[in-house]
Order: C-alpha cells, then structure tokens, then sequence
C-alpha cells in the first residue's frame, strides 16, 4: 500500500508518501518522498490555491499512490484562519479526485496518537517518530513535511489495524 499524505496549510502544505513493504521478513514502512509546497504570501488567495492545487496533482501523479490521507479540520478560535485553511484543504481534496484517488481524513489526535502513541505530543515529538519509524538519518525539510508523513503512517496503520479486524473499507 503506497499513502500520499497532505498536511494543509496557507503558507506551507506538506506532502509525504509512504508505503509498506510487506516483501522483507518483518513489515516495514518505507518512505518515498517527502517535500513542502511553499506559497508566496504576496500572490493572492486564487493563485495560492491554484499552486497547491496544481503541485498535488503533479506529485500524486509523479508518486502513483493508492490513496490519499489529509488532516481533518481542528476547530479555531480564529474562525478567518479556520476558513482560508478550509479552502486548501477543499483544494487538497480536489486535486486528489482528479486524479481518481480515495481520501481518508484523520483528526489530529488520531494521527499523534497513531505515530506517538499520545494524542498530544509536540510538534519534535511526531518528527522524531516519524523518523524512528520510517529509518531516516535526518528530519524531514519541513515540520508539514514530517506531518505529512505522519498522516499517511497513520492511515496506513489504520488500514492494517482494520484489515486484521476482517473490516473492509
């Protein structure tokens, strides 16, 4: 299973693919890719949708994923913040079923929970499991990068939890 994680943001959206390779003795979950998506503050709210719109869609096809996985909405209390990240996650969504792929949402808790082991772990903590649990000798290029990943491990460890529940998805 190859998972392309969004973590959406306004400045910056990290992307991360994982995968498992279930080929060696013991599973394991290999990273493919990982990278951030950087908006110029000054363009204006079109154009920034349009980039992150058009550079999703160009990596999720570059990377062939079988699904996608983004962070759910966490509520605000800066409800103008709460919208503009609304309109790049719509876009995330958009972009990834254009290109005809399923798009499973995880709240933050769930994922930090999923990578941690406590939903509410620090930013350094979920890098530093992100790369105990995908092997990398140093951190990601950006913390939306290593959330990016942490979101595909967790949907990849859901999937794997639901599957030896004898759940289909």
């Amino acid at each position: 299973m190859r998972v392309f994680g969004i973590d959406c943001g306004t400045e910056f959206t990290g992307y991360g693919v994982v995968e498992t390779d279930s080929k060696s003795r013991l599973p394991r979950l290999v990273h493919r890719a990982a990278g951030t998506i950087r908006l110029n503050k000054k363009d204006k709210t079109p154009q920034r949708l349009a980039q992150v719109y058009a550079e999703l869609v160009a990596l999720i096809t570059l990377h062939e994923p079988d699904s996608v996985a983004i962070e759910e909405v966490f509520f605000s209390a800066n409800a103008k913040s709460a919208l503009k990240l609304g309109q790049v996650r719509g876009v995330a969504m958009l972009a990834a079923a254009t290109c005809g792929m399923s798009v499973a949402e995880y709240a933050p808790l769930s994922i930090k929970s999923s990578v941690v082991g406590y939903g509410l772990a620090a930013k350094e903590q979920v890098q530093f499991m992100v790369m105990r649990l995908l092997e990398l000798e140093q951190a990601p290029d950006s913390p939306d990068a290593a959330d990016a990943l942490a979101i595909a491990i967790c949907h990849i460890h859901t999937a794997q939890t639901l599957e030896s529940q004898g759940v289909r998805r």
